[in-house]
C-alpha cells in the first residue's frame, strides 16, 4: 500500500471539516498522516482505514511549538513525500473582547496563525526539494468581514487566506500549488466549541461538512486560487462582501454572533 498510494497529511482531522478532508483524500486514492487534540484521532484513524487507506494518527497540542513540530516529525519519520497537506486547525472564541480571557486569545492566536505558519514551513521546505506538492490553507468566509463578538478569530483567519495568496504566488514555477478554502458556518462542533451555540449564527442553517470538504480537495485538486466552502447562498454572500462596506458587515456579525 505505501508504495502504490501517495501520502497526505491533515492537521484538525479528529472530526468537522479536517476529518472529512481525510476522508476526501482516503477515497482518492491517498494514505494519511493526521493529527488532532483528543483520543477521538485514533477513532478517526480507524474510519479512514475502513475507507482503504492507511492512516497515521498523532495526538498533540497545535497551540504549542512542540505540538507542531512533533507532528511534523511524526509525518517525516515515515520517509514517504507528502504530496498534499492541509492546513486546517483552528478554534474560535465567542464574546466580548474586553471581557474575554487574555490567554484564551493567544492560545487561538497560536493555533490559527503561530501554527499554521510554523507547519507550513515544514511542508514548504519538505516539498520543494522534491519539485511538487498541494497545499491548502482552510481559511474562512469570516476572513471578508468584521468579526465583532468573534474578535480575534475573524482576523486569524483574514491572516490565513492572506498568507496562503501570497505564499501560491511566490510558489509558482515550482511545482507547488496552494489553495485557499474559505468555509462558511458549517455543522461541525466548532461553534459549541467557541461558547456561541446559543447565538444566531451557532444555532442557524449550517452548510454540510462533507460539501464543503469535498468543494476544498476538488479546488485543490484543479490548482484553484480559493474556494468559498458551501451553499449558493454562502458563494454569493461572500461574493457581496466584496463591495459591502465594513460598517455595515460589521454590524450584522455582530447581530448573529452576540452571546445573550
Amino acid at each position: 500500500m505505501e508504495q502504490n498510494r501517495p501520502l497526505a497529511m491533515v492537521t484538525g482531522a479528529s472530526s468537522g471539516i479536517g476529518l472529512e478532508l481525510a476522508k476526501q483524500f482516503a477515497l482518492n486514492g491517498y494514505d494519511v498522516a493526521i493529527s488532532g487534540s483528543s483520543d477521538r484521532i485514533f477513532d478517526a484513524a480507524d474510519e479512514l482505514r475502513g475507507l482503504g487507506a492507511e492512516a497515521y494518527p498523532h495526538k498533540a497540542d497545535a497551540a504549542t511549538y512542540d505540538g507542531v513540530e512533533g507532528f511534523w516529525s511524526a509525518v517525516s519519520d515515515l520517509g514517504r513525500p507528502v504530496e498534499a497537506a492541509a492546513l486546517n486547525v483552528g478554534i474560535a472564541i465567542g464574546g466580548a473582547f474586553a471581557e474575554n480571557k487574555l490567554e484564551d486569545e493567544f492560545r487561538l492566536i497560536a493555533i490559527n496563525i503561530t501554527g499554521t505558519v510554523h507547519m507550513a514551513k515544514r511542508v514548504v521546505q519538505h516539498m520543494l526539494p522534491n519539485g511538487r506538492g498541494r497545499i491548502l490553507i482552510v481559511s474562512s468566509v469570516s476572513a471578508t468581514l468584521p468579526t465583532p463578538y468573534e474578535t480575534i478569530y475573524g482576523p486569524s483567519k483574514a491572516f490565513g487566506f492572506s498568507f496562503a495568496e501570497s505564499l501560491r504566488q511566490e510558489l509558482r514555477g515550482t511545482g507547488i500549488t496552494v489553495t485557499a478554502l474559505l468555509p462558511g458556518a458549517t455543522n461541525t462542533d466548532f461553534h459549541a466549541n467557541a461558547g456561541m451555540a446559543s447565538t444566531p449564527i451557532g444555532s442557524g442553517r449550517k452548510n454540510d461538512k462533507t460539501l464543503v470538504a469535498r468543494q476544498g480537495f476538488e479546488a485543490l485538486m484543479n490548482d484553484e486560487d480559493h474556494v468559498v466552502g458551501g451553499d449558493e447562498a454562502t458563494k454569493q454572500q461572500a461574493i457581496a462582501n466584496r463591495t459591502t462596506p465594513e460598517p455595515v458587515k460589521a454590524a450584522r456579525h455582530a447581530e448573529v454572533a452576540r452571546i445573550r
